[in-house]
């Protein structure tokens, strides 16, 4: 559930506005202190003071330079409108690096893919608690319906339980800060670990330490999910919020490390010390409450599933697909097809992995890729904002270094299920990879041609009573920014594929901008009442509903006569019936006698099938399909055809001497 607050409450801070914050930007980060301590204890040879003092003084540092400044102080400020996540980055960008496409693709593959480890991850890991009380608890099942009931109501929409995600987060944050506190009364001496020295030492001394900082960049993992959330609660709130949970996930790694050093001897390797810090009397409580916050993060990342595609849908990285939206609140959508691949993936990662310890394997290498590409595409951002070379330089280096050294810290889990999220990511890569240059190469045919040279001809083909009717008002999808251009293939359509008569003729344009929620339109009379150009500007992240929006244009028209819209049939006119429209869609495809170079054919072969698990564009604009006519048209169509074949009738030219020369 993702509810977005006012315009008032992103730019103030509030109670409500930081209890929703907390509800929905920090589930990914907030519920790592499952399982971050029991994969650094895991990998340990032995467990000596060191060793856990070099631990959490990395996982300090990793929030303090990964999560708070990099991402909070830093990232959060290049916002699109207010809007975040590495496709809005993009979007910024697009006009001036559109290059920059492939690192916006591959991060975005990259957050997909690793979201479909983190509900699996963080469910089982709190249903696991239950193993304290009874050890035959089955938890796979428990799991499983968890999972599956979670998926199965999304289709419903969560309002009804969305108003509840902010106070279970809050009590969340405040059992965590005070069970940690808990244990370091009894261990003070724990705080030793903000000391960068330890960190160090435990990267370069310990036998394992290096390939130990792939367990400790779980700590940070939901940082880029923060990024993408920041449209849905707004800079200030954000980070307010952040210095108390911060403050809540310190106390608590700081209380598992006191706990682990106070009971060495009591831990194994199944041994969880997010559980063992509670009281016996508080663990049933604890678990219900560790539950209902994976299930928070959980949604938090399927929620945020769907807004990365319909992002990529307007930013033509992948195929139009139906988007719905169950309730009335804005932002808050479901894409069917998503929902189901996500349920999928986690039902496989669950029964493949069986525990939460196993997943910590396959969990982070891939958003370490993320993060490094949010990494370069902010240079690319700070670089245009005219930010100076040496601040940029110092940022690649300082981030490069770090990231770069987590991947290679996370390569170590490949074998170890790693490889799930990168071939699982690696083909949501090549379908974007290719939908986007699909419909590059698809575009480059098109030709524009100055519309007023066929002002003439339009004016008298509206008028010309020899030709049947098409319909009173024929309306075009035009992709021509200015309204002096028009499509070659429109002026095909109308005059030569087959004379369509209209009394009026409507051009409609959709540009999807680089802000996100923008909706507006602007009408040009190009021909008075015969030809009449609609230009709607809409955000990346809004729904294009084309029949709706040109409903609302024409009704206003109507009512500011500036159009007729009684139909033009006197028999039907006189009975004040309304005016007949037809929407003409052209689809172009490709020549059975033209073909691409072998890498664009590769590329349009595969666009051809991907296009055909998408939906339509009749669809996917909203358009009354009752009253759409498809028209094929080639694509290849405005060039000289080369003269191929050799007459031999004796006829050898126009003049009968001169032969044709192909």
């Amino acid at each position: 559930m993702h509810r977005r607050l006012s315009k008032s409450q992103i730019s103030t801070v509030s109670a409500a506005g930081l209890l929703i914050t907390l509800g929905i930007v920090f589930g990914d980060l907030g519920t790592s202190p499952l399982y971050v301590m029991r994969a650094i204890v895991a990998g340990a040879d032995t467990i000596t003071t060191n060793f856990i003092l070099g631990g959490l003084s990395a996982i300090f540092w990793t929030l303090t330079l990964q999560t708070t400044l990099k991402y909070i102080i830093i990232t959060l400020r290049a916002d699109n409108k207010g809007e975040g996540g590495i496709f809005s980055l993009f979007a910024l960008i697009r006009k001036r690096a559109k290059w920059a496409y492939i690192f916006a693709i591959i991060g975005g593959c990259a957050l997909l893919a690793d979201g479909v480890i983190t509900p699996s991850i963080t469910i089982v890991s709190a249903v696991e608690g239950l193993i304290n009380i009874n050890p035959r608890i089955p938890v796979i099942p428990i799991v499983l319906v968890i999972i599956t009931a979670l998926f199965f109501i999304q289709g419903f929409g969560t309002k009804a339980v969305g108003g509840s995600f902010g106070p279970i987060m809050f009590i969340w944050f405040m059992m965590l800060g005070v069970l940690g506190f808990v244990q370091i009364l009894g261990y003070p001496t724990i705080f030793k670990a903000l000391d960068p020295h330890y960190a160090y030492k435990f990267i370069v001394k310990f036998p394992h330490g290096f390939v130990l900082l792939g367990a400790v960049f779980l700590c940070t993992t939901g940082a880029e999910a923060l990024y993408s959330d920041l449209g849905h609660c707004g800079l200030k709130n954000i980070r307010i919020s952040w210095i108390y949970v911060k403050a809540a996930l310190i106390l608590n790694y700081f209380g598992q490390g006191a706990w682990i050093l106070k009971n060495a001897e009591k831990v194994y390797d199944d041994t969880n010390p997010f559980f063992a810090i509670m009281p016996g009397w508080f663990l049933i409580t604890g678990i219900i409450i560790s539950t209902a916050a994976a299930i928070i993060a959980s949604q938090a990342l399927i929620s945020g599933s769907y807004t990365l595609i319909s992002e990529a849908i307007s930013l033509n990285f992948w195929p139009k697909i139906r988007i719905n939206y169950p309730t009335n609140i804005k932002g808050q959508m479901y894409i069917s097809s998503i929902n189901w691949i996500l349920y999928f993936c986690c039902l496989f990662v669950i029964l493949f992995f069986q525990k939460s310890s196993n997943m910590e394997a396959a969990y982070g290498l891939s958003i370490t890729i993320t993060m490094l590409m949010t990494t370069v595409l902010l240079s690319i951002y700070l670089y245009y904002r005219k930010v100076p070379v040496y601040v940029l330089a110092l940022l690649l280096l300082v981030y490069l270094t770090i990231e770069g050294t987590f991947l290679v810290a996370n390569l170590n889990k490949f074998v170890h299920g790693g490889w799930f999220t990168i071939l699982l990511g690696g083909f949501l890569f090549i379908v974007m990879y290719i939908w986007f240059n699909g419909r590059k190469i698809k575009n480059s045919f098109i030709e524009f041609i100055k519309i007023e040279n066929f002002y003439d001809v339009i004016k008298a083909l509206s008028t010309d009573l020899s030709v049947p009717k098409y319909a009173t008002n024929l309306v075009f999808l035009t992709k021509a920014n200015k309204s002096t251009d028009i499509e070659s293939k429109i002026i095909y359509s109308i005059l030569n594929k087959q004379p369509k008569r209209a009394d009026v003729y409507w051009l409609l344009h959709v540009d999807i901008l680089d802000e996100p929620h923008i909706l507006e339109f602007k009408i040009t009379h190009l021909i008075q009442d015969v030809l009449i150009k609609v230009d709607f500007k809409i955000g990346f992240k809004v729904q294009p509903r084309a029949n709706l929006f040109f409903r609302q244009v024409i009704e206003e028209m109507n009512k500011n006569k500036e159009i007729d819209l009684l139909s033009r049939y006197e028999s039907l006119r006189k009975f004040n019936i309304m005016s007949d429209f037809r929407f003409v869609v052209i689809d172009r495809i490709q020549n059975y006698d033209f073909d691409f170079p072998p890498r664009e054919q590769f590329i349009m072969d595969f666009y051809a099938i991907f296009k055909k698990f998408g939906i339509s564009e009749v669809r996917s604009l909203g358009l009354d399909t009752s009253n759409v006519t498809i028209e094929a048209v080639p694509l290849f169509i405005d060039t000289d055809i080369p003269l191929l074949l050799k007459r031999n009738d004796g006829h050898n030219g126009h003049d009968g001497h001169r032969p044709v020369h192909g």
